[in-house]
């Protein structure tokens, strides 16, 4: 029998679409690309629909483009050697259940059993890379798979096809004006400066609203229903609900409802810049080839400014616009001191080097593909871990 024919991925949704949304490309590739059979369990099927519209709410079970998907309601459910995968994946650290665990135990051979971890550029990563931890009790050993920016990490979600249907999409002006025209976008606003902002409800969105509204050039601003509620509201007027538009001054913001992942990656090719969150809307932007600005997830004492300085001492190298706008936008501090938090001013130096960091994504893109892609690489070292284990 071919290793791997099962793989159970458990995630417990902490950052609303994240987690969900890296846990259903993952499952969706290994399936899809790979053959494996993929069940996903999850404990929060709301935020799984927003992204997935297919999601049945009221479901236990379900298959989803030709995955199962288990509403995962507790920790105390009752297993057998037979209910575990060959390949069992615990999304940061979730804990599984702690029956579905014994159950592992009594498997002959037992499953390969992952911590998939959160994506960082921090340099520890590599260290800790497919590192073992032995069970306190069973015989049992969980090994930790980062995702990464280096050969010596697992790399990022990247979907075989991925390049050429961004190609594809990128070069045809009529499927960009047929996209945007879906969501209600005028001829002007499709000739405009578009943007998406995806980010916090802490991020300093009215302050670049204003400087958006007084500057010279066109904007329009695509939100996400849902995203940065009070400031939106604040600059619309209104509810804002998805078809919601209004214009002042140089900007135009324009609400859209939440779409399917592939809707969202053809939101980031299409747009001129985009603001992103959190993890996996971070790395589709990367791949999207345009400029993007980080929000990232608060942790507590600042932690998180951290692993933001790390990605951007990688990424941003000497474009000092892009590092200062950055650091700004997640209230990390100004890169130079003589811009303080002046946004007019970081918006018009981060316009001027445009060409200068789309090169950069260009070739960031080429490195990061030279590192294979995370679901490859993870079937890899788990097939590794399996041969190794059948020969003692």
């Amino acid at each position: 029998m071919t290793f791997p024919s099962t793989l159970h991925l458990f995630c417990r949704v902490v950052d609303n679409y994240g987690d969900i949304g890296i846990c259903w490309r993952l499952a969706r590739q290994l399936q899809q690309e790979h053959g494996v059979i993929v069940t996903l369990w999850v404990d929060d099927l709301a935020s799984f629909q927003r992204i997935c519209p297919e999601v049945a709410l009221d479901t236990e079970i379900q298959q989803v483009a030709g995955v199962t998907v288990r509403h995962w309601r507790n920790q105390d459910g009752v297993f057998s050697a037979g209910d575990v995968a060959d390949i069992v994946i615990e999304f940061f650290a979730c804990d599984i259940p702690p029956g579905y665990i014994v159950a592992m135990a009594e498997c002959n051979p037992r499953p390969v059993w992952l911590n998939l971890e959160g994506l960082t550029a921090e340099e520890w990563v590599e260290g800790c890379h497919t590192l073992p931890s032995p069970h306190p009790r069973l015989p049992l050993t969980k090994h930790f798979f980062f995702p990464g920016f280096t050969s010596k990490t697992g790399g990022l979600l990247h979907e075989s096809a991925l390049e050429e249907e961004r190609r594809k999409f990128q070069s045809d002006t009529a499927a960009i004006r047929v996209f945007f025209a879906q969501f209600g976008l005028t001829p002007a606003e499709m000739a405009s400066l578009k943007v998406s902002l995806f980010c916090y409800p802490h991020a300093p969105v009215k302050a670049l609203f204003d400087a958006w509204q007084n500057g010279a050039s066109t904007i329009t601003c695509l939100v996400p229903e849902g995203v940065a509620v009070e400031a939106v509201q604040s600059f619309l007027g209104m509810d804002a609900q998805a078809g919601a538009v209004q214009t002042r001054g140089a900007l135009t913001v324009r609400i859209l409802p939440f779409v399917a992942q592939s809707d969202y990656d053809r939101l980031l090719w299409a747009c001129d810049i985009n603001f992103v969150r959190g993890e996996d809307s971070w790395v589709r932007a990367q791949w999207a080839g345009k400029p993007f600005i980080w929000h990232i997830y608060p942790q507590d004492e600042n932690l998180h400014h951290k692993k933001l300085r790390a990605f951007l001492q990688r990424y941003a190298l000497d474009i000092a616009s892009l590092m200062a706008f950055s650091l700004h936008w997640n209230d990390a501090g100004p890169a130079l001191a003589e811009e303080q938090a002046d946004w007019p001013a970081l918006w018009q130096r981060l316009q001027a080097d445009r060409v200068c960091i789309e090169r950069r994504s260009a070739d960031w893109r080429r490195q990061m593909l030279e590192n294979g892609d995370l679901a490859g690489n993870l079937l890899k070292f788990a097939e590794g871990l399996h041969s190794a284990a059948a020969k003692n």
